[in-house]
């Protein structure tokens, strides 16, 4: 069989690389059309010649169409991954240091908070432009699988307003899966899971090995774990007091709720430093920046390293290739989807993109109803998909009324910060990402005059409870493997 795949910000130095890997590790694929395109040519010609040597390893007939012109990839394209980072790691500097001027303390930054609230303007602006070239120039009925952030916003803005089928795809409930079993003393296929919510704040609210119910032994066997009971404390104080474990890690779910990182001296208590997902103070922008800096350095290197092998046994858990190959072939596959609600679980808005099971065949993508999810988790949920509603409305009418509303209603910024502070906070940012926020013209003319006046609120430079240093290409090159690590899974490229 034959279609043709696209891949948008496919620039990134292992995102791409990876999917690509899982779609040609399946048989029937050997002969599809592949196409890359990003803003970068430097970093769009590094990973095109990677995976181009990958595929020629692997002795395919597939010669990959690279372009920096956007329609050209596009054009005829059945599947297209969007694996963007809208502003690069400028933009993301900018939604780590300004509010933490304000005392906004993120670990990640780019779902919820003031960053993944202004990431998400930044998103759905360009989201629109790729929905209307797909519209225009993609095969029809083409599916956009999103693996970019804010997961929630960017697939609500998909759907509803670019008018192009889209469905968003993240690692987390793997990722919740295999801790738990490892928790549990168990191999991952001996837990059986049902986890429902939203993208980042979904929820296990079936735990079973062979038809027991082990939801409640979970609390007693993270609190036990060498690891885990230093390394997840969020997490383990959320299970204790909701009933039920959530997906994210330990520094992205500080950042979506108001009562981890709203004291600076009360922060060290939460996290650790092991690892930066673990709650690190701007932790994925440092270990981006590194991995961005290491690559571009080291490339030479990497053309020597043995290419990847496409085989089943080598194939990654992302959902994306397993969707392709269940729509194409008919061979059933379950995972865990981001989707428009419409009633799967019954006490979320139906408007809200929730993320829940999912299988997948030859009629399609089809999800089966959830039901309510326990009362608790489920206001943990609504008051972030408000948040997202808000953020969403804020960007596809550049209105900055509604921007504002957001981050007030944005549970860490909220108990972070007065009013007076949310407003100015949005001015700074507003006017250092004037470049991709071509919706808030006028808004960005304002907010330079709000900022040009005496009376501004004092803020201060602060680096955050729990900073790293970023390091240089020399520290990096001391551990050559763990280098190339990091730069493999940290980006999702630029755009």
């Amino acid at each position: 069989m034959s279609f043709k795949v696209a891949f948008i910000g496919a620039g990134s130095i292992g995102f791409t690389r990876g999917l690509l890997r899982d779609v040609l590790s399946v048989p029937e694929f050997r002969n599809i059309e592949v196409a890359f395109t990003d803003i970068n040519e430097k970093n769009l010609d590094m990973v095109t010649q990677l995976c181009q040597r990958d595929i020629d390893e692997n002795g395919l007939n597939i010669k990959i169409q690279t372009t920096t012109n956007r329609r050209e990839a596009l054009s005829g394209a059945r599947y297209i991954f969007n694996v963007v980072r809208i502003g690069g790691l400028r933009a993301f500097k900018t939604d780590i240091e300004i509010p933490l001027r304000y005392g906004v303390d993120q670990c990640v930054g780019d779902t919820l908070s003031a960053g993944g609230i202004m990431y998400g303007q930044r998103g759905i602006a360009e989201m629109l432009n790729i929905c209307q070239d797909i519209r225009e120039v993609a095969e029809e009925d083409c599916l956009l699988l999103n693996y970019a952030n804010p997961m929630a916003m960017l697939t609500w803005a998909c759907n509803k307003y670019g008018k192009v089928r889209t469905i968003g795809l993240c690692h987390g409930v793997q990722n919740g899966h295999k801790q738990i079993a490892h928790a549990l003393g168990k191999e991952k296929d001996e837990i059986d899971i049902v986890c429902a919510g939203i993208n980042h704040q979904t929820w296990y609210i079936k735990v079973g090995y062979k038809g027991e119910d082990m939801t409640d032994r979970l609390l007693e066997a993270f609190e036990n774990h060498p690891e885990y009971s230093e390394t997840e404390k969020v997490r383990i104080d959320m299970l204790r007091r909701f009933g039920y474990f959530s997906t994210e890690s330990n520094g992205h779910l500080s950042e979506y709720v108001p009562w981890y990182r709203k004291r600076p001296e009360e922060i060290n208590e939460w996290i650790d430093l092991s690892k930066w997902i673990n709650g690190e103070t701007g932790g994925y922008l440092r270990v981006c920046t590194e991995g961005r800096n290491w690559f571009e350095t080291d490339f030479p290197n990497w053309l020597k390293e043995p290419a990847w092998e496409y085989s089943d046994e080598n194939r990654g858990e992302e959902h994306g290739s397993y969707i392709l190959e269940g729509l194409e072939t008919g061979r059933v596959y379950r995972g865990h989807f981001n989707v428009v609600n419409n009633g799967v679980i019954s006490n979320l808005s139906d408007d809200a993109i929730i993320e829940a099971p999912g299988y997948v065949d030859r009629n399609g993508i089809n999800m089966p109803h959830v039901g309510d999810l326990p009362l608790g988790c489920a206001a943990v949920c609504n008051v972030s998909i408000s948040v997202q509603r808000l953020s969403v409305e804020a960007a596809v009418q550049g209105n900055d009324e509604l921007l504002r509303q957001a981050m007030m209603m944005d549970p860490l910024v909220g108990a972070v910060c007065n009013p007076k502070e949310i407003w100015q906070m949005v001015d700074e940012m507003l006017v250092a990402q004037a470049e991709w926020l071509t919706q808030y013209t006028e808004a960005i003319k304002q907010a330079k005059l709000n900022l040009s006046k005496d009376y501004l609120i004092p803020t201060k430079e602060y680096r955050g409870a729990a900073r790293l240093e970023t390091k240089s290409v020399e520290e990096l090159a001391k551990n050559r493997e763990l280098a190339m690590k990091n730069a493999s899974e940290a980006d999702k490229g630029d755009f």
